[in-house]
């Protein structure tokens, strides 16, 4: 059964639309001339994916995601640990796209999961044509295929190993599955996700005329109520906040969806009436710019702070790199800021010092620092 948008009472939406719509407008307005915007953007990746984990129930420490995604785990990754860092690498993955990436053939494709099942083609059949199939080399067709899937295997492997070499971001393979081969333990195999898909698909199409903001959060709702993936629930909200950016109004940040959404009472979000359900979507929407901006003031007051520390510094001093790194995380460990500025332990603790950062954890060991 089809998604129904029905009749939307605009008296009680418009006003919350007409909100979110303006805080959006003036976040993207303030980041496209601001000098912490690329710091601002990684922060806002890590807040809003240890969030997707808090709405379903589970807690992420920023410090663990951090130290994660740096390859400096303190502790044996958890289960929610490595599913806050995929919600991570996906935001990472749609910002380093042009902004139509998420919604085009491909990107929809690698993003719910479905780029090997779509692009694997095997061997042609050739019932009823015996040994006419046979070229005048000796090789059949289904040989000339298995050789071409084999080099096509080989370029593609070649071409992932120069962009990871050149430093591009590249997603982790995924095992080309099925849905006939998943695991009936993990998997239910009678929910058929593509034809879930082609239904959020088709709200996309039908909401085409609405206002941005609105349209976003009737897709929110719809992604909610169709139970598009089993298994990404975070994608849906990555989707709408790819949107945002797609359509103009965020276009230089993607939005954090879940961090607005934090917010919002469980009761609201799940409520039996459809328009309360959109008002806390809109209430989501607008929570999550205006976290936004107020984060933006914080990181470029902070920044001002701390530049004021690098006056009649050496050329060569570490300070100004160490200023680059804490802007770009929420926080920074001795060993993550050794890997990354190339100093001894406790060359890391004295620039801490210089730099007068803020001890994060109250630890002995394993000691993290942030800016803000």
């Amino acid at each position: 059964m089809a998604y129904e948008i029905g009749e939307l009472s605009l008296k009680a939406l418009i006003g919350p639309v007409a909100r979110a719509t303006e805080v959006l407008a003036r976040l993207d307005e303030r980041l496209a001339r601001s000098p912490v915007r690329d710091g601002f953007v990684e922060r806002q990746h890590f807040a809003d994916a240890a969030a997707a984990l808090w709405i379903e129930g589970e807690l992420v420490h920023l410090e663990d995601l951090v130290l994660h995604d740096a390859h400096m785990d303190i502790r044996t990754p958890t289960h929610e640990l490595t599913r806050a860092h995929a919600v991570l690498r996906m935001r990472r993955r749609i910002v380093s796209q042009k902004p139509d990436w998420a919604f085009g053939r491909e990107g929809l494709r690698e993003l719910t999961g479905r780029g090997g099942q779509m692009l694997a083609v095997g061997p042609k059949s050739r019932e009823g044509e015996g040994d006419s199939a046979v070229e005048a080399d000796g090789r059949d067709d289904g040989e000339d295929d298995l050789l071409a899937e084999e080099f096509a295997e080989i370029d593609a492997l070649l071409a992932r190993s120069s962009k990871i070499l050149s430093g591009a971001d590249v997603p982790a393979r995924k095992e080309e599955t099925s849905r006939r081969d998943r695991p009936d333990l993990i998997y239910d195999l009678d929910w058929d996700e593509d034809a879930r898909l082609a239904e959020w698909q088709d709200v996309i199409a039908r909401t085409r005329d609405l206002p941005l903001v609105l349209r976003g959060a009737i897709l929110l709702e719809a992604w909610s109520d169709i139970e598009v993936l089993q298994h990404a629930i975070w994608l849906g909200p990555l989707l709408v906040a790819a949107l945002l950016r797609q359509e103009g109004l965020a276009a230089n940040h993607l939005a954090c969806l879940h961090l607005g959404t934090k917010n919002i009472p469980r009761e609201r979000r799940r409520a039996r009436n459809r328009n309360d359900r959109l008002l806390a979507s809109l209430d989501a929407i607008h929570d999550a710019a205006l976290a936004g901006l107020k984060e933006h003031d914080r990181l470029v007051m902070a920044k001002n702070q701390v530049e004021r520390r690098l006056r009649e510094r050496r050329t060569s001093s570490k300070l100004p790199d160490l200023v680059e790194l804490v802007l770009s995380r929420p926080i920074v460990s001795t060993s993550l800021i050794q890997e990354r500025l190339k100093v001894t332990k406790q060359g890391a603790l004295n620039l801490v010092g210089e730099l007068g950062l803020r001890e994060m954890t109250g630890r002995g060991r394993f000691r993290a620092w942030g800016l803000i």
